[in-house]
């Protein structure tokens, strides 16, 4: 296997030709007629190379074949797979941990590992051209620098936590390449986030026309997530030693609870007001214009915007088009209600069912669930004249669904995902017009990851939290704090993570623990069916995601399939 067979040729290409976003800094004009021969000679020519970076990170959401956090939702507690009741049974291969379900889904993360694998290869061709460049400011060099590596950091992570056992390449490399011992690719995570924590001013990126830029804050804040889930998980403090790079990764717990504590004094973050935790989320806000206008009523809608106090990084989303512009948040009609919308809730294909089991973790006073779950029968959806061919339709159904990522819509069913409801071609499309940012770092999970780091502002910081959602003050315990992250979080793609870094004497037990007490009857087809979960399928992949078999065919079988799959 060559590494352009994975990253699909012409990668390079790729990175400099900028079709994006309208009203964000991913606004950048098309560079269709440049090439590595007259590129990378110009600050400008950087800044545009760190646009093609972000939009490279972008595709793993807006061209996924599963989706991470998609996958990282229905693996954890908090979802089952779901989907049509006569569609395949990938998502329940994803959320039992087991092949046999459906033996010829070999290739279930494809598209995921090529899209990480390009915007890594992004990352590294704009890091390798740094000397060419003529920079005319130290600080923007250190800045775009910064970004690039920050954004390397985050896709290393993704793909570490899901196959742990990858080939690493801190160059744009085309070698047919071993998977590397995972101890080196955290170290590297981890030294590529210091970088952008040492380098990021921390006054930088925090205008509106840089929402979705990483800043010294936000580098701070998954610093400590990438420390806390490798100690976690493996059990050991990180750092690795190699000859010629130095001793790299060697992230002390101290310096951690540094970082976030840091980005909580900065100022620049804060969280939404006290019972205004819905207003995060478009879906648990917006309120539709009676009839068939097109519009919200913006009086009674209490949508915060997207760029809030409280977002502290987030993957932005124009429409999309057929024509190979895929720009949309393509996992938000994965988890809409599968083919049944009703303003302001739009429809989608109903993977992600929320597990009831899980809602035992809200209590009845905690705002946080009417916000963050849709109560299908509590909400009126059942009287909808589309529910009965849902239901029907519907495999895994549990009355519940997640509202904090529904898609929208208006009440001539349009999609809400464009401000007047149309794609960029002009279409109304419920698949490739949602434009929800996804947030991939709040202020207030950086308040709960310093109280679990030891801050001694811990009962203070875990006290606003619940304050927020109106809730009393409970011990800042570590059980108490990963408990109020279940909360707090939820479909947001951390609990899963969560889970795995609580193991237990190198045996993902907490996730074994959390599975089965979620087992229970779902409708599939509005047929009774189970749920359960084997014990034995979880603990044989350490919780890792299976490796497309067509990497591997490719590699020729230099790469090697993780345990528990085949």
């Amino acid at each position: 296997m060559k590494l352009l067979n994975i990253l699909t040729i012409g990668a390079v290409a790729a990175g400099l030709t900028l079709t994006s976003c309208s009203e964000s800094f991913l606004d950048v004009e098309s560079m269709t007629e440049s090439n590595t021969e007259n590129f990378y000679k110009t600050e400008t020519d950087a800044y545009r190379a760190l646009i093609g970076c972000y939009a490279g990170w972008r595709q793993i959401a807006s061209n996924p074949s599963i989706g991470i956090y998609i996958a990282a939702t229905v693996m954890s507690d908090e979802c089952y797979g779901a989907s049509g009741n006569g569609d395949g049974f990938g998502y329940q291969v994803v959320d039992r941990f087991d092949n046999s379900l459906s033996p010829s889904d070999m290739n279930l993360y494809e598209g995921d590992w090529q899209r990480y694998y390009e915007g890594i290869y992004r990352c590294n061709v704009l890091l390798s051209y740094d000397d060419q460049i003529q920079w005319q400011s130290e600080a923007n060099r250190s800045l775009y620098l910064g970004e690039c590596r920050a954004l390397r950091a985050l896709m290393y992570f993704d793909m570490a936590r899901m196959f742990e056992n990858i080939p690493f390449f801190l160059e744009p490399s085309t070698e047919n390449r071993e998977q590397a011992d995972p101890d080196e690719v955290y170290a590297w995570v981890l030294e590529d986030l210091r970088y952008a924590v040492n380098n990021i001013p921390a006054t930088a990126n925090h205008g509106a026309s840089d929402f979705g830029r990483i800043t010294k804050q936000t580098a701070e804040g998954i610093l400590a997530r990438a420390y806390m889930y490798y100690t976690g998980y493996y059990g050991k403090q990180p750092g690795w030693t190699d000859e010629e790079a130095g001793t790299v990764g060697n992230v002390t717990q101290q310096e951690a609870l540094a970082a976030v504590e840091d980005a909580i004094s900065s100022g620049y973050y804060k969280l939404l007001p006290k019972g205004e935790f819905n207003t995060l989320w478009p879906a648990a806000s917006l309120v539709a214009v009676p009839g068939p206008a097109v519009g919200w009523d913006t009086d009674q809608s209490t949508y915060a915007g997207d760029a809030n106090d409280e977002v502290m990084l987030a993957m932005t989303f124009t429409p999309g088009n057929y024509n190979g512009g895929n720009f949309g948040n393509r996992w938000q009609v994965l988890i809409g209600m599968r083919n049944l919308w009703q303003s302001p809730l739009g429809r989608g294909w109903g993977i992600g069912t929320v597990c009831p089991g899980y809602l035992n973790f809200f209590t009845n006073d905690d705002q946080r669930r009417s916000a963050s779950v849709i109560d299908i029968v509590s909400e009126g959806l059942t009287e909808n004249s589309l529910y009965a061919a849902s239901y029907k339709d519907w495999r895994e159904y549990t009355g519940y669904c997640i509202k904090k990522y529904s898609p929208y819509c208006y009440n001539n069913t349009e999609s809400g995902g464009y401000q007047n409801g149309a794609t960029a071609d002009g279409t109304a499309d419920f698949q490739i017009g949602n434009t929800q940012p996804w947030i991939f770092l709040r202020y207030a999970d950086v308040l709960l990851m310093a109280a679990e780091l030891g801050s001694g502002n811990a009962q203070s910081y875990l006290d606003q939290v619940r304050d927020r959602a109106g809730l009393g003050s409970i011990p800042a315990t570590k059980e108490n704090i990963l408990a109020e992250r279940a909360r707090e979080l939820a479909f947001e793609g951390h609990r899963y993570w969560d889970l795995l870094r609580q193991r237990n004497g190198g045996q993902v037990t907490a996730l074994v623990d959390a599975l089965m007490a979620v087992q229970g009857p779902v409708k599939n087809g509005g047929l009774d069916a189970t749920v359960t979960y084997d014990a034995s399928k979880i603990l044989a992949t350490n919780g890792l995601c299976q490796i497309p078999n067509n990497q591997i065919t490719l590699s020729n079988y230099v790469l090697k399939q993780n345990p528990g799959w085949y």
